[in-house]
């Protein structure tokens, strides 16, 4: 077969060639193109490895959710930004929340590198087309906009947002990212994060959310002004977003006549305010604060606050200040700083828990507790009711009146003044200043400055200070710290302040009577140790008690200072405590327990005589059963109640039965001078022996009694006299202690007679320097001497 050449003419072979040159030169573009597009893929996917990692949550400040020792949720702080943000970990979110979210936000988040490519054209042509807009922004970008402050209305922010969104995805996990974005999302007004959502919106963590509140959340973020929770009793708002959230038309429509009053729910989590504060104050961090409050508590004694102000607002009394500590770990389960914290007219944001305040009586129990515990008294010592000057110090008793020889657990259950600032001049290492600083109590000025008014109220302390001391004595004199916080340490055992038996002995002396006065709960309830305190001018009112293992204090005061006769510690303080005691007692049934020495205390229960407080003897009818401390306590037989012989025809003390007369035998008080003159200030007879018949022998007379005892000036003191006229005037003071049956003391100095006084005056001494060696005689001749030394 034969093969037919067709000739081809010359131009189209030069057609021919100019296509063979146009398609190589194509190919060689697309190879060119293709390589550019890889090497472009390439260089994007190394510019994506080499993306700097961005901070996620650095520099981010979160609020701090305190709660009560239950878990009731009591604030959320703000942020430095002023914002409610709660930092929730994404494990500790509802699955039902993140399922909403994402379903609402971005259904596929775990599919994309932090942008949606189809999202991103499908608004484009929506917008370029002029139809309804549609979100393209990724929880990521929208995160990347939250975290850096993007403006994304422009083409340049978004440019920007993408980029960041790449990064963001570059660097961490779709887990980190989602857990961001949910503690940053906005929720309405000032709230941002999921956790400051569900705690505000609902009172609740936000693990524990429902799914209508999970919905009801996840609609707000994108348009929080719109779409700010609305929570009714009934919630519809609740079911509306969950029938309609895959509808933002509705959404809107349903939420934009409903807008949530996030500050009327912020100010009903604004609860224990004072506390609180003080709380925030001293803890730094996101961590959620757990206290020791106990919130049903605290809003108990508010409402008996709250009660008792507009019962008694007539009176003045308008504002208080309540601290309640569990003495077992020194809990504070409630503390009320002022009557209302929002109000300025009685400067309600002051804190009267840690204000320095004077205590008035309320630290008289704790000179007793130094009196017993360095052997000055026991529960039965008399002590003197009567005036008394401390050199320039001239204390009086609340009454201005004075009720003469005292038992020392009558003087301090009738907060008797003189006795208390007596025993306090005692004291002596420790002073009662020397044991309130040691207690840690602040005060500013030396011992010298204060003198001896501590007791009365001369310096100023604090409410928590006075509730640690009335703690120690409840802990068998030991002093711990208060706890707020869950972190907080507790002591098994403080620091001794106070031995255990001189502080059970002075708890027992403050087991008094209530006042009449609310008697609801407390007719069989356990005993209630209390102490009311006055300060000068009726500027503050305290009662204290401690009952069952709690302490409890009550101030009544104005912050200002302005005085109030009505503020009188037993009238103002003492009902409002005990009404805090009875609805307390009210809601937890504990039952009653007896008041019992600590285990292996040094105690012994004994008889005393009721009229001397001393061990009695058999001529003591009278007598009354009590404590004391083996070793310490100041014990002895009663020297007061004697027996004398009496002449039958006249009536008078013989010395000896010499068989002449008819005799008979009688008991009579034997009370020393100073004791006996007391008696008689106050009006209180007492059955004193009869003089001697004229004719005793005045030997015998005295051998039957005790002799002086000089008690001023105390025995080897030394007295500086200045050279001044009104120092020779004035001299030295003498005094001594006699029996009852003595009328008159003379006085030597050396064998020099300085001169006579009443047994129970003070005789003035003029005396130049040198060394003297003083002699009390009294008028039945026994005598007592002391040398002195003055300069």
């Amino acid at each position: 077969m034969k093969t037919r050449v067709i000739p081809i003419p010359q131009s189209r072979e030069k057609d021919l060639s100019k296509d063979h040159r146009l398609l190589a030169l194509r190919r060689v573009i697309c190879a060119s193109w293709a390589r550019s597009l890889v090497l472009l893929g390439m260089s994007g996917w190394f510019v994506w490895l080499l993306l700097p990692k961005p901070p996620l949550l650095e520099s981010i400040s979160f609020s701090q959710c305190v709660r009560d020792r239950n878990g009731k949720l009591l604030r959320v702080t703000l942020t430095t930004d002023q914002k409610f943000r709660v930092w929730t970990p994404l494990p500790n979110i509802s699955p039902s929340l993140i399922d909403a979210t994402l379903r609402f936000e971005d259904k596929y988040y775990r599919r994309h590198l932090g942008v949606n490519p189809v999202a991103l054209l499908r608004s484009a042509l929506n917008l370029h087309a002029g139809g309804a807009h549609s979100g393209a922004s990724t929880i990521t970008m929208q995160l990347a906009r939250l975290r850096y402050h993007l403006c994304t209305r422009t083409l340049g922010g978004k440019f920007v947002q993408i980029v960041r969104a790449l990064e963001l995805e570059r660097h961490y996990s779709k887990a980190e990212i989602l857990e961001a974005y949910l503690n940053l999302a906005p929720y309405g007004r000032n709230i941002e994060g999921i956790g400051a959502a569900s705690q505000i919106y609902f009172d609740k963590p936000a693990s524990r959310l429902s799914r209508p509140e999970a919905v009801a959340l996840s609609v707000i973020p994108q348009s929080p002004s719109r779409r700010a929770l609305f929570v009714d009793r009934n919630n519809q708002s609740l079911d509306s977003a969950q029938s309609h959230w895959y509808d933002r038309a509705k959404i809107d429509r349903e939420f934009s006549a409903r807008s949530f009053s996030a500050r009327a729910q912020r100010e009903r989590k604004f609860l224990a305010p004072h506390f609180v504060q003080q709380i925030v104050a001293n803890e730094k961090g996101r961590d959620e604060i757990v206290t020791t409050l106990d919130l049903a508590k605290q809003q108990l004694i508010e409402r008996r606050i709250a009660d008792y102000i507009q019962t008694n607002r007539n009176r003045g009394i308008q504002n208080a200040a309540v601290l309640l500590v569990d003495t077992r770990t020194m809990d504070v389960l409630a503390q009320i700083g002022s009557a209302d914290f929002f109000s300025a007219e009685i400067q309600g944001q002051v804190d009267g828990t840690r204000a320095p305040r004077s205590p008035g009586s309320t630290l008289k129990p704790f000179v007793y507790a130094l009196a017993l515990q360095q052997g000055l008294i026991h529960p039965f010592s008399i002590l003197s009711d009567a005036p008394h000057s401390f050199g320039d110090y001239n204390p009086e008793n609340f009454d201005r009146e004075f009720v003469g020889p005292i038992r020392a657990c009558d003087a301090l259950a009738r907060s008797r003044n003189l006795p208390a600032v007596e025993l306090a001049s005692q004291l002596h290492h420790p002073t009662l200043y020397e044991f309130l600083r040691g207690a840690g109590v602040k005060l500013p000025r030396s011992e010298s400055v204060y003198g001896l008014s501590l007791p009365l109220g001369g310096s100023e302390v604090t409410m928590e200070d006075l509730v640690q001391l009335y703690a120690a004595l409840a802990n068998n004199g030991e002093l711990r710290p208060l706890r707020r916080t869950s972190r907080d340490p507790t002591a098994a055992r403080g620091r001794s302040i106070i031995m255990p038996e001189a502080a059970f002995l002075t708890l027992e002396m403050i087991n008094l009577p209530r006042p009449e006065v609310g008697r609801a709960y407390s007719d069989h309830a356990a005993p209630v140790f209390w102490k009311t305190g006055t300060s000068h001018g009726f500027r503050d009112a305290w009662s204290i008690a401690v009952f069952n293992h709690y302490v409890l204090a009550v101030w009544i005061g104005n912050f200002d200072g302005r005085a109030n006769g009505t503020f009188v510690g037993r009238i103002a303080a003492a009902p409002l405590l005990f009404q805090i005691i009875d609805s307390l007692r009210a809601t937890w049934p504990e039952p009653s327990q007896p008041h019992l020495p600590p285990p292996g205390a040094n105690l012994e229960r004994v008889s005393f005589c009721a009229v001397s407080g001393d061990l009695p003897e058999s001529y003591c009818t009278q007598h009354v059963e009590g404590w004391f401390i083996p070793g310490i306590s100041p014990i002895k037989l009663c020297d007061v109640h004697q027996e004398v012989l009496v002449d039958a025809a006249s009536g008078l003390r013989v010395a000896r039965d010499d068989g002449t007369r008819q005799l008979r035998r009688e008991v009579y008080e034997f009370w020393p001078t100073e004791l006996l003159s007391i008696f008689r200030r106050a009006g209180v007879p007492r059955k004193l022996p009869p003089p001697f018949l004229p004719d005793t022998d005045p030997e015998l007379v005295a051998r039957t009694g005790n002799p002086p005892r000089i008690i001023a000036p105390a025995a080897g003191s030394t007295y500086e006299v200045l050279n001044s006229e009104s120092s020779r005037k004035q001299g030295i003071p003498l005094r001594a202690k006699t029996d009852a049956d003595v009328r008159e003391v003379y006085w030597f100095a050396d064998k020099t007679f300085i001169g006579k006084s009443a047994a129970s005056d003070i005789l003035s001494w003029k005396s130049g320097p040198g060394r003297y060696e003083l002699t009390a005689l009294d008028d039945h001749g026994r005598s007592g001497s002391c040398s002195v030394i003055v300069r």
